[in-house]
């Protein structure tokens, strides 16, 4: 049961009731707090503490500010004041204890005593004994006590004459790492720092202090990155969009160079600010995936390109003859002619003649019976002959060669006369060889006239006309003919 709390009317206070005022010496006032400071009861460190005991009559005031106490009752003997006046002897222990307490060895402090068990009739008359710290009380039997309770008992503490937050050691006071010792309430997310006399708690580096906690510090919304932010506990990292790579600041933003670092490009790259693109040599188009580059096969995209055949090869393409010709520029074919370059197998007795795609060999005399050579081309049916009287006095042979499919109608011969006689009428005509009606004669004039193609042929094929020239004199009455024999040789193709 603790201490009683006391209420009662100022009537009924006894007429030895005590005040306290003043203060004693600093060294009364040393004792006094050392007392406090070990636990020892008899003494309270609060603004002013008054001690008094009734049978000596006397009270004292211990002033923290002035550090002294006050003896109140003039009828205090004097030895008694020098008594509790004089300094304390230095010592490790103190075992002194101010008026009523006694020095309890087994707990090391000062004891309060019991006044009403100890002095005899402690209170006359009506008067109740009622013990109290350090004292007692006399009061009415009808008072009301309310019992109070019991002081926490305080841990006894070694007597530290330094100031808060430091301790001695040899004459001087150094200060205390609380943080060192563990002696700090800082959070398991804090730093301690220590500090003259004390410590602070300190957040990390990305933290805010909030009441006592640590808060994570956003730092994205104050728009530290350039591209995208990324908040983490603590701290924040930048990171760029895709193309671009974190600069030395980290923060910044710079463009990669995608086309040295081993982009997939399988030709070309081409490097743009956060991007690359891919292109591809010329007769390649991109694929799908837009790194790839597949072969354009152009000989698809139209059959012009070549005027034989087109091979596709890996990015272009090439045009091709055949037998007989030869590449003109990059994409026409041009006739062989074998005559001028070598390229037959004419034997001396015969004339080589070049026709479209190939050769043709001739015999130097084509003259049969009743003709006779007369020059290398050119054979004569004499008059002489009676074979020779309804047939035409001359034939020279001649070679041409067209091409197939050509357009029509085309001339394609001129025949002009030689030997012009003075009021001699000329006509043309084809004698023989034109059975199916493939060409006929356009007469230009009296001495010249024009073979036509009159329909398109396919070669290859050879077509050997007679081509006739018949000359009349009526003045005369005179009337021959003479013939050219035109080979016509027809290419297989349209070139």
């Amino acid at each position: 049961m603790g201490r009683p709390s006391l209420f009662f009317s100022p009537s009924l206070v006894p007429s030895h009731a005590f005040s306290c005022s003043s203060c004693l010496p600093p060294h009364t006032a040393k004792l006094l707090g050392h007392l406090e400071a070990t636990g020892r009861r008899g003494f309270h460190s609060k603004d002013t503490t008054c001690l008094h005991h009734p049978a000596a009559q006397h009270n004292l005031t211990l002033c923290p500010d002035q550090r002294r106490v006050h003896l109140s009752d003039s009828q205090t003997a004097p030895a008694r004041v020098a008594a509790i006046s004089q300094p304390p002897t230095e010592s490790d222990t103190y075992t002194e204890c101010t008026d009523g307490y006694q020095w309890d060895p087994q707990t090391q402090h000062c004891k309060d005593i019991n006044e009403c068990e100890a002095i005899p009739e402690a209170c006359k008359g009506e008067m109740k004994c009622f013990n109290h710290y350090g004292g007692y009380l006399c009061l009415p039997r009808s008072a009301s006590v309310i019992p109070g309770p019991e002081p926490p008992s305080q841990p006894r503490e070694p007597f530290n004459p330094c100031p808060a937050g430091y301790e001695p050691q040899g004459d001087t006071c150094v200060d205390v790492n609380e943080c060192e010792r563990d002696e700090h309430d800082c959070q398991p997310s804090q730093q301690c720092i220590n500090t003259p006399g004390t410590f602070t708690c300190q957040c990390p580096d990305g933290y805010r202090k909030v009441g006592t906690e640590c808060i994570d510090i956003d730092e994205c919304k104050y728009r530290y990155c350039q591209h995208r932010c990324v908040n983490v506990p603590g701290s924040f990292s930048c990171q760029c969009e895709p193309g671009f790579q974190l600069a030395g600041n980290n923060r910044s933003c710079i463009d990669v160079n995608e086309c040295d670092m081993g982009a997939p490009c399988q030709q070309r790259c081409y490097n743009t600010y956060g991007t690359f693109l891919c292109r591809c040599d010329q007769g390649y188009e991109l694929g799908p995936d837009g790194f790839a580059c597949n072969d354009i096969d152009e000989c698809s995209y139209s059959s012009y390109l070549c005027q034989f055949q087109c091979v596709n090869e890996p990015g272009k393409f090439s045009c091709q003859c055949p037998d007989g010709y030869q590449l003109l520029g990059t994409r026409l074919c041009q006739d062989v002619n074998e005559c001028e370059t070598g390229g037959h197998r004419c034997t001396d007795g015969q004339t080589c003649v070049n026709i479209h795609g190939s050769y043709q060999c001739a015999s130097n005399n084509q003259c049969q019976e009743p003709y006779v050579q007369m020059s290398e081309n050119r054979c004569v049916c004499p008059g002489t002959k009676p074979a020779c009287r309804d047939l035409p006095y001359s034939i020279v042979h001649r070679y041409m060669s067209i091409t197939s499919e050509r357009s029509v109608p085309s001339d394609i011969f001129q025949i002009q006369a030689t030997t012009v006689y003075p009021g001699a009428y000329n006509t043309f005509r084809i004698r023989s060889g034109d059975e199916n009606g493939d060409f006929y004669i356009r007469q230009i004039n009296n001495i010249s006239a024009m073979l036509v193609l009159a329909r398109a042929v396919t070669g290859p094929q050879e077509f050997t006309l007679d081509l006739e020239m018949m000359s009349v004199n009526p003045l005369l009455s005179y009337q021959t003919s003479s013939a050219l024999r035109l080979s016509i040789y027809v290419g297989p193709y349209t070139f």
